[in-house]
């Protein structure tokens, strides 16, 4: 079989890219290398930035009318081109038809709204701030940003930023996930045909090299990430000394919180889905249950039960291609190794191993990185299976008392992404969402994961960025307010 191999995009152009070599790209469900991606070098990350700021010159000053054009125009190819596009981000990535699916439906929310830009980025003005002076505020692109994108979700995390970047004015440069960069290889193949200028956007495949270039550069002013806490520490310190605009996503341990009055028969499933979607690797994926008062013991029992129905399998396979609980591999080896050294951890600290997924096996799938679902009981707050982000399809169930003692849990993690709590109670749901701290929070809700129209970002040291992702709150990040103070004199 040919392997694919990865180009750079610069300028309007595929570019065989400057590279230190390549890397490869290896299909996790078997273990297969489908691709091979450049490790692109500092100087050809540096002409993907000078072609973005040559075409802001006229990117910036095109009307916004006409600027969110080419954006109707890729929002109807990708949807095209849906099944296509989610065989291959399956392939790279590993998860399941339907999430894939449910990923290209997030994109073109988000294209849909960046479209609302003739509107979104209106400005203010006040006539009269004072005597024959009128006040006015101009939201203004600012030049060239760029993001770094992460594996677990190759397309859906661009579309955060990228469209509302170029529907304000800005020029955008992606570097592309080094292990899944064949996602957004096949997405730029439409943005190209959708009509956007040369070097508006471009696209570069590389390592932490190119994400240098993007901090190094004076020509980036801004920088967005999804990555694990530590990166983003970095990133967010590189920016702020050389004065970028950053937005840094970073680590989570989201927890359901289930109330005694909570509708089980509903709730289970959806916290089951919550918690394998993506075998566990995405940043919403709730890892943690606390079960409030009596009904722990009901909860440790159901959804332990409910774990065993999730289907591990390579998720191209025909015969459970559709299957909506079907779970596939982690993204690789190092990975793989990495949760069970967790679940090793886990045992020793004295946690019940409820149910053990390490030795699931996939036939024909042999080479590939499966962890079964698997889940622990008698976890105590502070162990570390409870304190480390595993990424993966590993799920702890604690135990609290009350309500207070269940927000005293989440609220003494250093993460703070998302959260949920199951209750049919008014009191009980207004309480959490008041108190509990964390960016996202859902009442009867598995994933609370905002729709395009509202800001996505955590709290604590889930988020480094005074700016959220996606929807209306996004255009400040990419847009430069400036104040106007004016009069006027009567002519003679």
């Amino acid at each position: 079989m040919t392997l694919k191999v990865m180009k750079n995009y610069i300028k309007g152009k595929w570019i065989e890219p400057e590279n230190n070599g390549y890397i490869d790209v290896e299909n996790p469900s078997t273990g297969k290398i489908i691709a091979k991606s450049p490790l692109s070098t500092t100087a050809a990350t540096n002409r993907a930035i000078d072609a973005a700021a040559q075409a802001f010159k006229i990117w910036g000053l095109t009307p916004v009318a006409r600027r969110i054009r080419p954006l109707f125009k890729l929002n109807e190819l990708l949807r095209q081109n849906e099944e296509e596009l989610s065989r291959t981000l399956v392939a790279e990535m590993g998860k399941s038809m339907t999430d894939a699916r449910a990923e290209f439906k997030r994109i073109y929310e988000n294209i849909e709204v960046a479209c609302g830009m003739p509107v979104l980025q209106q400005g203010d003005k006040i006539i009269g701030s004072s005597y024959g002076i009128d006040g006015e505020v101009l939201r203004l692109p600012i030049g060239v940003f760029a993001m770094i994108a992460p594996f677990n979700f190759p397309g859906m995390v661009p579309f955060w930023f990228l469209p509302y970047a170029l529907a304000t004015g800005n020029t955008y440069v992606v570097k592309a996930s080094k292990q899944v960069p064949m996602t957004m290889q096949e997405i730029t193949k439409y943005i190209d045909m959708s009509g956007f200028p040369p070097g508006v956007f471009n696209l570069v495949n590389g390592d932490k090299t190119v994400a240098e270039a993007f901090m190094d550069s004076p020509k980036v002013k801004g920088i967005s990430l999804v990555g694990s806490t530590n990166t983003c520490r970095i990133v967010a310190k590189r920016c702020a000394e050389t004065n970028k605009r950053f937005q840094a996503m970073g680590s989570a341990k989201n927890h359901l919180v289930v109330m005694p009055d909570a509708r089980l028969d509903m709730v289970i499933r959806n916290m089951t889905t919550s918690c394998y979607g993506c075998a566990g690797q995405r940043c919403m994926a709730s890892s943690a249950i606390i079960g409030v008062g009596n009904i722990y013991d009901t909860i440790c029992e159901r959804f332990v039960e409910d774990s065993k129905e999730i289907i591990v399998a390579n998720p191209l396979d025909p015969g459970v291609i559709d299957e909506p609980m079907v779970m596939g591999p982690v993204i690789s080896k190092k990975a793989k190794d990495f949760i069970l050294t967790m679940i090793e951890q886990g045992i020793a600290e004295g946690a019940t191993l409820a149910l053990d997924g390490r030795d699931i096996k996939v036939p024909g799938c042999e080479g590939g990185h499966f962890i079964g679902p698997t889940v622990f009981t008698d976890v105590k707050p502070g162990m570390k299976i409870h304190a480390t982000e595993i990424f993966g399809p590993v799920l702890v169930i604690l135990k609290a008392g009350n309500l207070d003692e269940a927000i005293k849990i989440i609220n003494d993690h250093q993460y703070g992404n998302g959260a949920s709590i199951y209750t049919q109670n008014g009191y009980w749901a207004r309480k959490f969402k008041l108190e509990t701290e964390a960016g996202m929070i859902g009442v009867n809700i598995g994933i609370p994961a905002p729709v395009a129209y509202l800001p996505f970002g955590g709290m604590k040291q889930s988020q480094y960025a005074d700016i959220k992702a996606q929807g209306k709150a996004v255009i400040n990040f990419f847009t430069e307010d400036k104040v106007i103070t004016e009069r006027y004199f009567e002519e003679n």
